[in-house]
């Protein structure tokens, strides 16, 4: 590790890539594996830039397609350390489709990717911090401290969860589901 701090705009990646009949699904729109694998990608890049190192990824929080991508599309990903830890990082990632004869944009979709460093014997390894300068680095950083909060209360609701699904069949009872 050469520095001990760095910058989100240090490590940012933007990749851009012509949506091509090749990448679209049965339904003519361009398939959301695709885009998912390209998600991965810029976020890998982002991470290593930060780190310096080799990178994982650990896991990815929501993926929620907001807008189809059509074919012919300008599609960008825009990525940013958001937040750092000892060895992991969260890679935001932000999706846009151009549509290019009139150059109107759409947001497609917003991810988190929890990326890991590693060292050349694949043990994890210690990243640089990150260094907060505006008010989207700091509402940035708080927003992943919060959501990881969340996630760690959902994960103690259900780490000692006991099912029985008679104290649930009144609650289901609202949902598109039969019971037998």
């Amino acid at each position: 590790m050469t520095k001990k701090f760095k910058h989100s705009s240090e490590s940012a990646v933007v990749l851009s890539q012509l949506m091509l009949p090749s990448h679209s699904n049965f339904g003519g729109k361009i398939h959301g594996g695709f885009i998912l694998s390209l998600l991965d990608q810029v976020a890998f890049a982002c991470a290593s830039k930060h780190s310096e190192n080799y990178c994982v990824t650990a896991s990815v929080d929501r993926v929620d397609f907001l807008n189809p991508v059509e074919v012919g599309e300008l599609l960008t990903l825009k990525s940013t350390v958001n937040y750092v830890g000892r060895t992991s990082m969260v890679v935001g990632v932000r999706v846009e489709a151009e549509h290019i004869q009139d150059g109107s944009k759409k947001h497609c979709n917003s991810s988190y990717f929890t990326m890991v460093a590693k060292d050349e014997n694949g043990k994890s390894i210690e990243v640089p911090g990150l260094e907060l300068n505006s008010e989207d680095d700091y509402r940035r950083f708080i927003k992943n401290i919060k959501r990881m909060e969340n996630r760690k209360k959902y994960d103690e609701i259900f780490s000692n969860f006991t099912f029985d699904k008679r104290e649930f069949q009144q609650i289901l009872k609202d949902y598109n589901v039969q019971m037998k």
